[in-house]
């Protein structure tokens, strides 16, 4: 009698437990490449020796072996060219055993199986298998050796993304979900979506430049939709957004850009979208992120007499922090000695090749200033390298004259932050970036970058400062050096008081000499609201003071904004906004001029959360998130996002006004379907405030 299977056992649970993807919400079976897994086939009869048995894995529209997207394995033959391997472990009776192992080249994605018993042909119901790239494997190109770093980097489904400015980082927890139900046929959607060749697909360094330009919306329809206009009237606001999994299903069902992002939105969903295939991925907090559009190194800010940042003048910004990706991968591409962490950008800043991608690039490469690498690398250099050059725009018989006042070159790419592995710590990753400032290294890498890049003339790049004539131009390139002071000058800038919205800025400017001499100094100090992108969206008070000092001395100059100079901007504004302060100096009688900035954030009364240690499998507990409002101003139209990914799905409460003093209480029954350690992120957003926010962590036995 014909030889016929009656049925495919994908042994499930076996298998996604040894491969690692037992956690994925889906109900075929998900393995990783270059690693067996089993299959029991059931058969009409036993199977003799003179049977003919192969299985056929294909891929894409049209498989074939010639393109090797198609997979024919006959367990008694010579191998298949493909390096995909096959073999019976058992046969007994009407069932028979198999392993398969999928070649660690093999390109990821979904797979159809059919078996071929002589002439007939065997589809199971859920014949789909899907294929994922495979850090637990040496042979593949993502190999990852630390088990920590996998379980941190692939498997984490929680974590943090890192905001604030320079001096004063915080954390805002982040669901990545790449487990989450819809999430992996999201993914499969954006590659089939990416157009990638069959065969490009077998590498991290194709997929993940192809995910950083389907991340954002702009060119092809992607997942997000980048909004920095401060309107979001018509979708969500990026800082309402607590995880990726709301946007990413989102996106899968109406296959529509979803709004509004920003760029710790779109490395989030990044970082979902890159776990998710298997290739290991963290998010990338750059503090003082340049945003150079002439790739020559330098960032011009413009600031008038009163020290007030003005909008508009320079196509360049510096961004209190900006949020990008790194992926860990081999550089096959690229000469020896670029492997590992590789920073790739879905952020829409610039374009590359035409569409805006940016990355992969290799972080060696970025730290030893070669800027030619393949992919982006000059642009993502300058994000963490370039120099700073202030000018004062004074008005000179009704025209503007452009004053350069120093060089800041430390300031740009600081406190480079991640999360820590395994646990809820910030690790400082601006060694893996660069060399130490002021080190040798970091001057050779800076000069060889250099090298590299098109020199500039130091004119000021202002829109419609060109055809002024300039009587400090310096033609040839220069490796801009810090302004030196001849009398010792130093500004400081702190707050004297917490800085609660509602109450008034208490802050102050420190003006020290160290020189021996008198020295009388024009001080200038200014006090702005802007965004985290470096746009002012408020200026709110400023101080110009002489100030006389001798010797080693220093004194202090108040700055006080009253409360109700800045909570109309803080309503009006859909984004957080922070709290920049510039001071200018110059000292009387001689070329001693300095510029100081800080940006410094609001802070806010806590979230607490209320809930037990520990919680049973499928057995309901309560969560409950309690918020007092300590500020001396309402907080309107309050609204508490909760999500706990395997506990309870994104749930939105609607709080209303909250006047001062008053207690806002929010319960939900949850019923955990998951096993491990698991987190509730919480996020209370209003009119006046975005940015409370609280993770907690529950054990589910």
């Amino acid at each position: 009698t014909d030889l016929k299977v009656t049925g495919i056992d994908f042994l499930k649970r076996e298998n996604c437990r040894q491969h690692h993807t037992d956690a994925y919400n889906i109900k075929n079976l998900v393995v990783r490449r270059g690693q067996p897994f089993q299959l029991q086939l059931s058969l009409s009869r036993e199977l003799k020796a003179a049977d003919k048995l192969s299985l056929h894995f294909g891929i894409g529209e049209k498989p074939m072996k010639i393109r090797g997207t198609l997979m024919s394995l006959n367990p008694r033959k010579e191998q298949d060219l493909s390096k995909w391997k096959i073999s019976i472990v058992k046969n007994s009776g009407k069932e028979c055993l198999l392993s398969i192992t999928s070649s660690p080249l093999a390109p990821v994605g979904k797979y159809t199986l059919n078996v071929k018993t002589g002439t007939n042909i065997y589809k199971a119901e859920e014949d789909t298998v899907y294929l994922l790239f495979n850090p637990w494997c040496e042979a593949d190109v993502v190999f990852l050796a630390d088990d920590a770093q996998r379980k941190e980097y692939v498997l984490n489904d929680t974590g943090c993304i890192y905001v604030g400015s320079a001096y004063n980082i915080y954390s805002r927890p982040w669901n990545f979900g790449q487990f989450e139900e819809f999430v992996l046929d999201a993914c499969m959607y954006l590659l089939d979506k990416s157009n990638l060749r069959l065969s490009n697909r077998r590498d991290p360094v194709f997929v993940s430049r192809a995910m950083s330009a389907l991340v954002n919306a702009n060119d092809d329809s992607g997942v997000l939709l980048g909004n920095w206009s401060g309107n979001y009237s018509n979708g969500t606001s990026p800082t309402d957004w607590i995880g990726s999994v709301s946007i990413l299903q989102k996106y899968y069902k109406t296959k529509k850009p979803v709004c509004y992002g920003q760029c710790w939105v779109f490395a989030g969903v990044l970082t979902t979208v890159m776990r998710c295939l298997g290739i290991p991925s963290r998010c990338v907090s750059n503090f003082n992120s340049a945003h150079d559009t002439e790739e020559n190194l330098r960032v011009d800010v413009y600031l008038n007499e009163l020290g007030e940042k003005l909008n508009g003048m320079s196509l360049d910004s510096i961004w209190n922090f900006h949020v990008w990706n790194d992926v860990w991968m081999k550089r096959a591409d690229l000469p020896s000695g670029f492997d590992g962490w590789q920073a790739i950008d879905s952020t829409p800043q610039e374009q590359s090749q035409g569409i805006f991608q940016c990355g992969p690039c290799p972080l060696k490469g970025i730290r030893e200033g070669d800027v030619y690498l393949p992919f982006d690398s000059k642009f993502v250099y300058a994000e963490v390298n370039a120099d700073k050059v202030y000018w004062v725009v004074k008005k000179v018989n009704g025209k503007n004259k452009y004053i350069r006042i120093s060089t800041e070159t430390r300031g740009i790419g600081v406190n480079i932050s991640t999360k820590a592995v395994g646990q809820d710590k910030r690790e400082d990753i601006t060694a893996q970036y660069k060399f130490p400032e002021g080190s040798e290294e970091e001057r050779k890498s800076m000069q060889r970058a250099s090298s590299f890049i098109r020199s500039s003339e130091m004119v000021p790049r202002a829109r419609f400062a060109a055809g002024l004539p300039m009587n400090n131009v310096v033609s040839k390139p220069e490796v801009l050096q810090e302004t030196v002071s001849k009398t010792g000058l130093q500004l400081e800038i702190t707050n004297k008081e917490a800085l609660y919205p509602g109450n008034p800025l208490e802050l102050g400017i420190t003006v020290k000499t160290s020189a021996p001499g008198s020295w009388t100094i024009n001080l200038a100090g200014s006090c702005q609201l802007q965004s985290y992108t470096g746009k002012i969206e408020a200026n709110l008070g400023y101080v110009k003071e002489i100030v006389k000092l001798e010797g080693k001395s220093e004194t202090q100059v108040p700055l006080k904004i009253a409360a109700d100079t800045y909570m109309k901007t803080l309503s009006s504004v859909e984004d957080e906004v922070f709290i920049r302060v510039t001071a200018i100096a110059e000292v009387q009688g001689v070329d001693d001029k300095l510029t100081k900035e800080t940006t410094m954030s609001f802070e806010y009364p806590p979230i607490t959360v209320q809930m037990p240690e520990t919680a049973k499998l499928n057995e309901k507990f309560s969560c409950a998130f309690i918020f007092k409002n300590k500020l001396n101003v309402p907080l309107d139209n309050c609204k508490l996002r909760v999500e706990g990914l395997g506990i309870f799905k994104l749930s939105t409460f609607d709080q209303g006004d909250v006047k001062p003093g008053r207690i806002i209480k929010s319960e939900i029954i949850c019923t955990p379907t998951r096993l491990g350690e698991k987190k509730i992120v919480a996020k209370l957003i209003s009119t006046q405030i975005k940015g409370i926010s609280v993770e907690k962590g529950i054990t589910i036995t």
